[in-house]
């Protein structure tokens, strides 16, 4: 049942099924190689986390949200990340600061050589291990839902130029907050880099 789940939301979430597109239970059960039961229990768990949506007479689909939906979303996981940057910073040990001390140092590299491919993924990796490090529980699964809900939308904003530039100060100074052990101004580097995406986005044109 989890992995036919999570094909079918790693499928969502790569573009392999588009918003607005139905899911046809057959075709599903063909290619996540599962029962029509599970299937159906997958689906039912996709629309929990707001990637699916199960309309009247059509069955399920992909859910759109909207780039206005992104922005609410996203003002959410302000104060998630935020209270997690927090307990990082009363959480973290030598070995992981020096960890978060060397994405750091790539992140900047990355930037400075222009790749920005690779920035994006450590952009991931910092966040992930963040969160690691905190081991909030709650706030990880409630984030991790959040950020499904807006992927297509990350995407749009890692295309947006100079967009590494801005942000590698600002996980700069999230680091630097979490090495030094102070929760509030972890927690307030985090909300500031959140917020920074909050403006980007709301510059963004919707897309169709």
């Amino acid at each position: 049942m989890t992995s036919a789940r999570d094909a079918l939301r790693e499928a969502i979430l790569t573009g392999a099924y588009l918003p607005g597109e139905r899911l046809v239970e057959a075709q599903l059960i063909e290619r996540l190689g599962a029962s029509r039961f599970t299937v159906r229990l997958a689906l039912q768990d996709m629309a929990a986390e707001g990637l699916v949506e199960i309309q009247r007479n059509r069955g399920a689909v992909v859910r759109k949200i909207s780039l206005a939906e992104t922005i609410e979303i996203t003002q959410v996981r302000m104060v998630l990340e935020g209270l997690v940057a927090a307990h990082a910073a009363e959480r973290v040990t030598a070995e992981q600061a020096a960890e978060l001390d060397e994405i750091a140092l790539l992140m900047r590299r990355a930037v400075e050589t222009g790749e920005h491919r690779r920035y994006s993924d450590l952009n991931q990796r910092l966040h992930a291990l963040v969160r690691t490090i905190a081991a909030h529980g709650t706030a990880d699964r409630l984030i991790d839902t959040l950020k499904a809900q807006q992927a297509r939308h990350q995407i749009m904003l890692a295309l947006v130029p100079g967009r590494p530039q801005q942000s590698l100060p600002q996980h700069e100074a999230i680091v630097a907050a979490i090495r030094a052990r102070d929760p509030k101004a972890a927690e307030l580097a985090m909300r500031a880099h959140i917020a920074s995406v909050i403006e980007v986005l709301t510059s963004l044109d919707d897309m169709p």
